[in-house]
């Protein structure tokens, strides 16, 4: 008998459902909190009115950053060898908060590692306080999963808050080393996660894959700073809802190709150096928007960044930054081009600035860089 996917929206989310579809009963897929039209387009993406593909459990549709969301194929193997090698990692099973959306993959995590080690998570609320949500696990090991935005601020405004884990994950977007420093300066247990939807979350922790993952950079095209990151393992998905063509493509040889580039250190430790697909050409020398955010990020006036490339009919394109100010203060072009220059060389500084009360986000957390774009596009 065919099996089909139900389709349940984030905020009716209940654990006894993440449960079914860990014992393969019931098989789920969340849609997001939000404006109708992107709960529409995840709909889109998973047509659960067609028969869902053999072995898979939970279906999650990815955020969309720099492209079209896809839906994801995960079996209930898949995520419990990833949460097992999560608490391996961590040092035991303990006790989660959840601060993330559940329609994506860091946040459903989070619900199926307190789901097969018998714990329900505890749910921050929108606009509560972090000590408010800390003050209700119960004692022994507490862990939580953020993005790098939420590190940000919980660091500036209740740091004791965060001490109170034995782990901080953070990921879905790069962290900026600055960023890192500071909070463990400040006794905060950070952990940096790298891995997407298709492998079931994160599965390297700081630079180093899960029990069972492996991890090469191949020697093809270059992107900024390394070669293209490829993952497998078993927390790897089975592939693309209804869509053979790009399974096969993305998975090819049981390898999932990423469209990250990265390097291995003296130790063999995985860096993240940014996109092949996102880099920026200013004058014939490439660019990667991430590097660029990082440096900005470090600036004494700026709290959050996003960069972006434009055509530019001297340079061919030119690096276009939006930032965040950081309070009280007033970020200006010749200030952060004389600071980006001094880290990454002329070719990288902004050549136009944007200044935003605030970035757009996706549904994951993460920011939405085609909405900072269509923000800032010129009339």
């Amino acid at each position: 008998m065919a099996r089909h996917l139900t389709v349940v929206p984030a905020a009716e989310l209940s654990p006894d459902a993440v449960r079914a579809a860990l014992a393969g009963t019931a098989p789920l897929a969340v849609l997001p909190d939000g404006p109708p039209a992107v709960a529409a387009a995840a709909r889109a993406a998973l047509r659960p009115e067609e028969p869902l593909e053999p072995g898979a459990d939970l279906v999650v549709v990815t955020s969309g950053s720099t492209g079209s969301g896809r839906a994801v194929l995960l079996s209930a193997a898949a995520l419990e060898a990833s949460a097992s090698a999560t608490h391996a990692r961590l040092g035991g099973p303990g006790s989660w908060l959840l601060a993330l959306p559940v329609s994506a993959i860091a946040g459903l995590q989070v619900l199926c590692r307190s789901a097969l080690s018998g714990s329900v998570p505890e749910v921050l609320a929108k606009d509560e306080p972090l000590s408010a949500a800390v003050a209700r696990l119960p004692v022994g090991r507490r862990y939580t999963s953020l993005v790098p935005t939420q590190l940000r601020r919980w660091l500036a405004e209740e740091p004791a808050a965060l001490r109170a884990f034995d782990a901080v994950l953070v990921g879905g977007a790069a962290t900026d080393a600055a960023l890192l420093g500071q909070a463990r300066d400040t006794g905060i247990a950070v952990v940096t996660t790298y891995g997407m939807t298709e492998t079931a979350g994160g599965c390297v922790y700081d630079g180093q894959p899960l029990d069972g993952v492996r991890v090469r950079v191949t020697d093809g095209p270059a992107g900024p700073g390394g070669g293209g990151i490829e993952l497998t393992g078993p927390t790897l998905a089975l592939g693309y809802r209804l869509d053979p063509a790009a399974t096969d493509d993305a998975f090819a040889g049981g390898w999932f190709r990423t469209r990250d580039a990265g390097t291995f250190d003296a130790d063999g430790r995985l860096s993240v150096t940014g996109r092949l697909d996102d880099v920026v050409v200013s004058g014939g020398v490439n660019v990667a928007p991430a590097a660029v955010e990082a440096a900005l990020r470090e600036h004494p006036a700026v709290a959050d960044a996003v960069v972006f490339g434009r055509a530019d009919p001297t340079w061919g394109q030119r690096v276009v930054a939006a930032v965040v100010p950081a309070p009280g203060a007033t970020p200006d072009l010749p200030a952060l081009r004389e600071w980006v220059a001094a880290r990454l060389g002329g070719p990288a500084a902004p050549r136009q600035l944007h200044v935003l009360d605030a970035l757009p986000l996706l549904h994951t957390g993460k920011p939405d860089r085609r909405a900072v774009a269509a923000l800032t596009q010129e009339v």
